[in-house]
């Protein structure tokens, strides 16, 4: 049913505030301007269901014409679009780029309009609402279209009683046994879709107990329904198998489990040869047998055949599972060893002497590696506080230095940076290198528990790692050198947990000059910088549900906790160690830090479409130092500003609390104990690689004991009326393989400033030096 409704009248109440906008971005390119005469633009549609509750996000699924992309409420690919020459016919040129990175109107379609009300008909009548009416109304005026879908929805059939039946006696008890997780509930609606999901489900679990041959196109339905009462009965039934018999007569029999007969894993399978040399390519393979598993190989395969055990779950003698065949893809891949994993089974009806009634599988798995050592060699270019330098960053990798998948990755970088400031006399350069070494090893290492089945189970590996950093500042030379152990296994589909069991830091600060220990005494970071020890031990869970393989909204949250010091501090008590000068125990004639840090980081993804998503972002962490530290060590100190945190701010250039900071300073090192932070971006797809974005970024740091920084100290009856508030712009260039961002930053609220003139009033207020701030990075802020 259609209702078609022309108005031709002028209402310019509709443009409103947007008139600026059209007058800037579209006063020569009107939307309709490619639309033929006759033919209407679409411009919006609209769902309205009557007295029903369904999710609108789910049935526009079934609209099957969008119109042209928005951003920000302005069709920017269509303006891209208009913008060329209608007369151009040249296959180069900027007329045939801005059609490429356009995007053409979209012509109401009267067809696509009827199959879509068909569409949204269907769907309703699949979710137990038969019956219901479907009616799209079109209005058309000045050359645009808007089409209302109106859905008037009707009382729902429901489900009255469910029977499942199974005349395969070897199959029944399987079957039956499994149908207290049945998804169809009596009561609910008698939804097609559930009933889809149900065979579905029915055909994994029978998968997963040996019958390999299943498949839910043996399991039908028969459904009584009542008009008058709008009750269904179901019946659930399976049907036998279908094979044929000797006179080629096709039979009905029982379904069969079916048993692993040999497992074969190819451990570097030469696909192209494979294809090219046909049977000659296997006769001049090498076996070895391990523990239940052939090994075939071209040659020596130097690879150690205790990390494929420890990935397979597919065992001879076993009865074939879905799962267990999906696990053991999975834990291959996450050796990261393999480029092609290719998990293959050929079935035959039984072996020589064989009474069990079963079918066999012979089971092979063919790997193709990796090259198994790369190199790559990065140019970045820097810029702290306005001062331009350059960096560099070799990475070599291998992925199986010792034989067991071990991935080895050595590091080296570099970076220079000309000082420019009024108050340096003469050139100085800033200079920064190190390298570290980290190597991950797919199964825990422990001196007493090998842990088997836990690795088979959650995928664990062994981080260790090891580096060094070299700092030759202006103000003070300082050497970093850092040791860590831990480990990181799955917790669930969507958790992972990280232990680090040792992290350990050395910090020695030889050279500084006399101007930079007044300020870091001053200032009480002598304990952050001078020589010590950090001794740390730490646990994060990390929850993420993204699925990439569909465009849905998702959450991402990580908790962190660490403690540092506390043996050591226990050890010293133990031993009556003497303390130093200022208080603290020394191992090896070294102060070791004490403290306590948490915080948690969580994020939301707002997927509105695959051009345009809002990421919600908000941030909370506090360290507490106690015990043998007066403050936390630099590196373990929060931070705000730069291109990951308040843009509007450089980098450690913003608070701690409402601080003023110091005019001039050469150590913008403004930190504090506690970081409170909350961000909004709306990112949304321009053309080529280029994405566009707007932020509104909220927070601040503060301290918890040293009130050195005037207006830094944490209290809970004022912190709120210290956050630092900014907004901005920026754009993103998505290369695949890396995104570079280029973020532009406008202070809104500056907490320094003194209360009741902390926000900016105007544009007036603002200076290009002082309240704007670009900042570059790569990849997502967050």
């Amino acid at each position: 049913m259609k209702i078609i409704i022309r108005l031709y009248k002028s209402n310019l109440q509709c443009f409103g505030l947007l008139i600026f906008f059209f007058v800037i971005l579209f006063s020569s390119c009107s939307p309709v301007k490619y639309v033929p005469d006759d033919e209407y633009l679409l411009d919006r549609y609209r769902i309205k269901v009557i007295e029903g509750k369904v999710k609108k996000e789910e049935i526009k699924n079934f609209v099957r014409q969008k119109p042209n992309k928005r951003i920000l409420g302005l069709r920017f690919h269509l303006w891209l679009y208009n913008l060329s020459r209608k007369d151009s016919n040249k296959e180069k040129g900027l007329s045939n780029w801005l059609r490429t990175i356009g995007e053409e109107p979209i012509i109401y379609d009267d067809f696509v309009a009827n199959k879509s009300v068909g569409l949204l008909k269907s769907y309703f009548d699949n979710k137990g609402y038969y019956n219901s009416k479907v009616i799209d109304t079109v209005l058309l005026k000045r050359k645009r279209a808007r089409v209302l879908y109106k859905i008037e929805i009707n009382e729902p059939y429901k489900i009255n009683k469910i029977k499942f039946t199974c005349n395969d006696t070897l199959l029944a008890p399987d079957f039956l046994t499994d149908t207290l997780k049945s998804l169809i509930k009596i009561g609910d609606n008698f939804d097609l879709d559930v009933i889809q999901d149900e065979r579905q489900r029915i055909e994994t679990n029978l998968k997963n107990k040996g019958y390999y041959s299943f498949n839910k196109e043996f399991i039908y339905f028969q459904a009584d329904s009542s008009a008058k009462t709008r009750k269904v009965d179901l019946i659930l039934k399976i049907q036998n198998f279908q094979e044929k018999d000797s006179n080629k007569a096709i039979i009905s029999t029982s379904h069969k489990k079916a048993m692993i007969n040999k497992v074969f894993v190819f451990t570097n399978f030469d696909q192209k040869q494979a294809l090219e040399l046909g049977d000659d390519y296997y006769k001049n393979l090498d076996t070895s047998y391990v523990k239940g598993v052939y090994f075939i190989s071209k040659g020596i395969d130097k690879l150690n055949k205790r990390v494929i055990l420890q990935s397979n779950f597919l065992q001879e003698g076993e009865l074939y599972s879905l799962d267990k065949a999906n696990r053991t893809y999975k834990n291959l891949t996450m050796l990261r060893l393999f480029k092609i994993i290719n998990i293959q089974f050929d079935i035959f009806n039984s072996l020589e002497n064989d009474s069990l009634n079963l079918g066999y599988l012979n089971c092979n798995i063919k790997l193709t590696k990796h090259l198994l050592q790369s190199y790559t060699v990065e140019l970045q270019g820097t810029n702290s506080y306005g001062n331009i330098g350059i960096g560099g960053n070799f990475l070599y990798r291998h992925r199986s230095i010792f034989g067991g998948a071990e991935i080895t990755d050595f590091r080296i970088n570099g970076a220079i940076e000309a000082i420019d400031e009024a108050n340096v006399a003469g050139n100085f350069y800033t200079t920064e290198f190190g390298g570290n070494v980290t190597v991950s090893i797919p199964k825990f290492i422990l001196p007493v528990f090998k842990g088997e089945k836990f690795s088979k189970k959650y995928t664990p590996k062994t981080l260790i790692s090891i580096g060094y950093k070299f700092q030759d500042r202006i103000d003070y030379r300082r050497s970093l050198v850092n040791m860590s152990y831990g480990y990181l296994w799955d917790g669930n589909k969507f958790l992972k947990h990280s232990v680090k069991l040792l992290d350990l830091n050395a910090v020695d600060l030889p050279n500084a000059t006399q101007e930079f220990k007044e300020y870091i005494d001053s200032t009480n970071l002598r304990s952050s910088y001078e020589k010590n020890i950090v001794s740390a031990s730490s646990y994060s869970l990390i929850f993420n549900n993204q699925d990439i393989r569909k465009v849905r909204d998702f959450y991402f949250c990580i908790f962190s906790s660490e403690l540092s010091g506390n043996l050591l501090s226990v050890f010293s008590d133990l031993t009556n160690a003497n303390k130093n000068e200022n208080g603290s125990y020394e191992i090896f004639g070294i102060p070791f830090s004490q403290y306590a840090k948490f915080d948690v980081d969580f994020r939301f993804y707002d997927i509105v479409d695959k051009s345009n998503t809002v990421v919600y972002r908000i941030f909370g962490g506090i360290g507490i130092p106690y015990g043998n530290s007066g403050s936390l060590p630099f590196e373990k100190m929060y931070f705000s500003g730069g291109a990951n945190g308040i843009r509007a701010w450089n980098v450690r250039d913003l608070g701690p609390g409402s601080y003023s900071g110091v005019s001039g300073t050469r150590f913008p090192n403004q930190t504090g104990d506690i970081k409170l932070e909350a961000n909004i971006e709306y990112r949304f797809k321009l053309f080529w690689v280029l994405e566009g974005a707007l932020f509104i970024d909220a927070g601040n740091v503060w301290n918890i004991y040293s009130d050195d920084f005037e207006g830094g100290l944490f209290r809970f009856s004022k912190f709120y009326n210290e956050f630092a508030i900014g907004s901005g712009i920026g754009t993103r260039f998505d290369f695949s393989f890396f995104l570079f961002r280029l973020d532009l930053g406008i202070k809104l609220r500056d907490p320094a400033m003194l209360e009741g003139d902390r926000w900016m009033s105007g544009f007036n207020d603002l200076t290009w030096n002082d309240d704007f701030t670009i900042n570059i990075g790569i990849g997502y802020p967050f």
